[in-house]
């Protein structure tokens, strides 16, 4: 498998240009604790892990991460989300770098979106850097959400393709592009549309906030089962909220999705999104309080009464995908460090400490299954 796109290289390893899929996963450990990253990278590269990513929040970071560098001669990325400040310190000890088109206006509003891509682009080149455009669905750019308000599919596909050309007049093009929803429909849209926009760039696919085993994985089966046989997609990951010491189940995910899709096995899963969704977001360095994958599972527990009924309920463990990716969702949960904020679409309703949150929620679950109902 593989499609015809052009070839991008991470270090010795190339994405697109009918090479393999590969396969990534990301660190959940602190970047700054090193033997706890070290072991995980160990555990990812051990699953079978082409690329693995970390998170860079700050200095302390940065410093950990040259440590971890000289440990391992696995293929790291980092994810800049809101640090894109912080490239030129990362890249040289790293051989690919993601950011965020919507989170690039947060830091130092006053300069040009086109200025900050350029500055990236110029540290990516001259450490021999390959980048990554990822979309997120609850982190699309102000102004494409202002122009495209009523298709937030096309608000993402135009971002990407925005990013494209800005890449292409710098003459970078050692970079992918990703799009990504937690809505495993939106994210077959998106790669469909953006593929045939630009049929040259390579992909990587993942459905962000899959969620727990084994919806998680079945979630991500129904968009790659769709694309991937279409040509669509270059590298990928399978996000799913596990344990820390469980990391490895994305590898093992993502090899044995890309397996059967080979040997023409396709697991159809009729009717699958109708009813109760849970949606969570993988377990990452950025999680924090560990507690966020115990509270998951037990809103699943939980909630489980209630799997007949058209009901979203979203646990985020950051402030990454906290405020935002709750939004929609009809309950929230954002996890902070001490305390959860619980939501009703974009309403916050008050924040609770984490044995607290769950009777809160139940209410609020049972309140919403009667208006259903009536």
């Amino acid at each position: 498998m593989g499609s015809k796109t052009r070839k991008v290289w991470v270090k010795d390893l190339q994405i697109g240009g009918e090479a393999p899929i590969s396969v990534q996963s990301m660190c959940a450990t602190r970047t700054r604790d090193i033997d706890a990253t070290l072991g995980q990278i160990a555990l990812l590269e051990k699953a079978g892990a082409d690329l693995i990513r970390i998170a860079v929040d700050n200095v302390m970071d940065v410093e950990a991460l040259a440590e971890i560098r000289k440990s391992t001669k696995a293929r790291l990325v980092v994810d800049l989300q809101e640090n894109f400040r912080l490239a030129d310190k990362v890249a040289p000890h790293v051989d690919k770098m993601r950011y965020n088109p919507g989170h690039l206006h947060h830091l130092d509003p006053e300069i040009p979106i086109q200025q900050k891509v350029e500055w990236l682009v110029n540290v990516a080149k001259k450490n021999g850097s390959a980048l990554r455009v990822g979309v997120n669905c609850g982190s699309v750019a102000p102004d494409f959400l202002e122009r495209y308000a009523k298709d937030h599919v096309n608000a993402i596909v135009e971002s990407a393709v925005w990013h494209c050309s800005l890449l292409d007049k710098l003459n970078f093009t050692n970079y992918v592009v990703s799009l990504k929803d937690s809505d495993p429909r939106k994210v077959v849209e998106c790669n469909k549309r953006f593929s045939q926009r630009r049929p040259d760039v390579p992909i990587h696919l993942g459905v962000t906030e899959a969620g727990l085993l084994p919806d998680g994985i079945i979630k991500t089966r129904v968009a790659f089962e769709q694309l991937i046989p279409r040509g669509i997609g270059d590298t990928l990951r399978v996000s799913l909220t596990v344990a820390f010491h469980e990391k490895d189940e994305e590898i093992k995910a993502g090899r044995q999705i890309l397996k059967d899709i080979a040997e023409g096995k396709f697991i159809s899963v009729p009717d699958f999104g109708k009813g109760l969704n849970i949606i969570s977001c993988p377990s990452c360095s950025r999680v924090e309080n560990t507690a966020f994958v115990e509270l998951a599972q037990e809103v699943k527990r939980m909630s489980s009464d209630a799997k007949g009924h058209d009901i979203v309920i979203a646990v985020m463990g950051c402030r990454v995908n906290g405020p935002g990716e709750t939004d929609d969702a009809d309950l929230g949960l954002w996890c902070g460090p001490s305390s959860v904020t619980l939501k009703r679409k974009s309403e916050t309703l008050g924040a609770y400490k984490y044995d607290e949150v769950l009777s809160k929620l139940r209410v609020e679950l049972d309140e919403l299954i009667a208006h259903k109902v009536s």
